[in-house]
């Protein structure tokens, strides 16, 4: 019987929908290149190729769109009454809980495949993108450290899980180590977007912006090619060392340019845009018609059912483009959303505050944005993103504050910030706002 790189039975396979099959994973693992039209291919050629089906299935179970979701949905159902094996039967079991909106049911299942198929490099990263839409920072890094032991440099595919370990580090705060897999990772395979990616959110933690620039700006041949699906992230990541040293006309120029230039309908392209207008809304810039675009963008991807971290991001660009209506609609699907799904709870619990939170914000309710804002940011991590995209959270509670006259929550927030990074400027101006309004107070008094 034919196998994946890894050793791993394909049952169904011929020798070209093989060749077929690793295309489209080593696209996958490299987020370069596009791995659907190779899977299509296969599945047309060989259809009773299952893992081909599930490979698909989890592509699109992953991009958590509802369209995508739809077409997961199907590939899935094809796969009723099929002989499956021990290996596929467990993928199809984890798909069904994916497309349920379970995912924590979903990642420990994986968990258990993982352990049983310590191998399966097609499990392995779906269930760290898992990890990552559900913020499981433990399990980013130790669903990598519980298998690595039984990978060797000899295996294709090693650097790929050490790609992703480096990330499972930087999120847990192990920066030093995380730096160092990454840069092994990548000089294994420089092509690796992933291991790329730990290493400059290890930057971006640490505060260290020019470090970044230099990473990126060094780097940048081997993760800005037209068909590197990861491109726009890595150059938000950009434009967030940019923005921590105030160089806003730069980030302004890498929206209009790589971030925004090409319209993308991708949802985590639009998250990033979204999330980098709304800092730039914060420091004072005009982003002027930007948010009329972005907000168009969304209209078929933020549907209060899905994924709510998707739908928050929405809601910032509703905000910006003055589309009210849509904020409301949004709002509403949130609050009524009586699924009895793990992500119908994080819509209620988490995505609804946060977005309400941010709604009173840009309004000019301080007071409410506080109160919203401070009761979820310790529970906002259950629900997906990294420490980078989640800082969001505490940039606008700050900003809030000071705006509100919670002079000792500004501050306070203010030097814990500064603990965290201490060369920001963005973080200096916050003390200095905070302890001047505080000057000012006891001269009036």
């Amino acid at each position: 019987m034919l196998t994946d790189r890894q050793g791993n039975a394909l049952p169904g396979a011929t020798s070209e929908t093989q060749v077929l099959y690793h295309r489209a994973i080593d696209a996958f693992n490299l987020y370069r290149g596009d791995p659907v039209t190779p899977l299509d291919q296969a599945i047309q050629a060989a259809p009773n190729f299952t893992m081909a089906r599930i490979a698909r299935a989890y592509l699109f179970a992953l991009a958590t769109e509802p369209a995508a979701a739809t077409a997961a949905k199907a590939d899935l159902a094809a796969t009723n009454g099929a002989r499956l094996n021990d290996r596929e039967a467990s993928h199809a079991a984890i798909l069904a809980q994916l497309l349920a909106g379970e995912w924590s049911a979903a990642g420990i299942a994986l968990d258990y495949h993982n352990l049983r198929y310590p191998h399966d490099l097609l499990a392995l990263q779906a269930g760290h993108l898992v990890d990552f839409y559900r913020a499981n920072a433990r399990n980013l890094r130790d669903r990598l450290a519980r298998v690595l032991p039984k990978w060797s440099p000899d295996i294709p595919g090693h650097s790929i899980a050490m790609g992703m370990y480096a990330f499972g580090l930087e999120e847990t705060g192990d920066y030093a180590r995380a730096e160092h897999v990454g840069r092994q990772a990548l000089d294994l395979q420089p092509l690796d977007c992933w291991a790329h990616h730990a290493v400059a959110h290890v930057m971006e933690m640490q505060g260290r912006a020019q470090d970044g620039i230099g990473w990126m700006t060094a780097r940048e041949p081997y993760w800005s090619g037209d068909d590197n699906l990861f491109k726009v992230h890595n150059w938000w990541h950009l434009a967030l060392c940019h923005l921590d040293l105030g160089q806003t006309r730069e980030v302004l120029a890498l929206y209009d340019g790589p971030i925004r230039q090409e319209r993308s309908a991708v949802v985590l392209d639009m998250i990033d845009a979204s999330a980098l207008l709304w800092r730039l809304t914060l420091t004072g810039q005009d982003v002027g018609e930007r948010w009329q675009e972005l907000a168009a963008a969304w209209e078929q991807h933020a549907d209060g059912q899905l994924y709510p971290f998707n739908d928050w991001h929405a809601v910032m660009a509703y905000l910006g483009a003055g589309r009210d209506g849509r904020v409301e609609a949004l709002l509403t699907m949130l609050r009524n959303n009586d699924h009895s799904s793990e992500a119908a709870t994080w819509a209620r619990r988490i995505g609804l505050p946060l977005a309400e939170g941010f709604v009173a914000f840009w309004h000019g309710d301080y007071a409410t944005a506080t109160a919203r804002l401070h009761a979820v940011r310790f529970i906002a991590n259950a629900f997906g993103g990294s420490h980078a995209q989640r800082d969001i959270i505490d940039w606008t509670l700050t900003e809030a504050a000071l705006r509100g006259g919670n002079r000792e929550l500004a501050e306070g927030m203010a030097n814990e910030r500064l603990s965290l990074k201490p060369h920001s400027p963005i973080n200096r101006d916050f003390l200095r706002r905070a302890t001047a309004s505080a000057t000012a107070e006891r001269q009036i008094a």
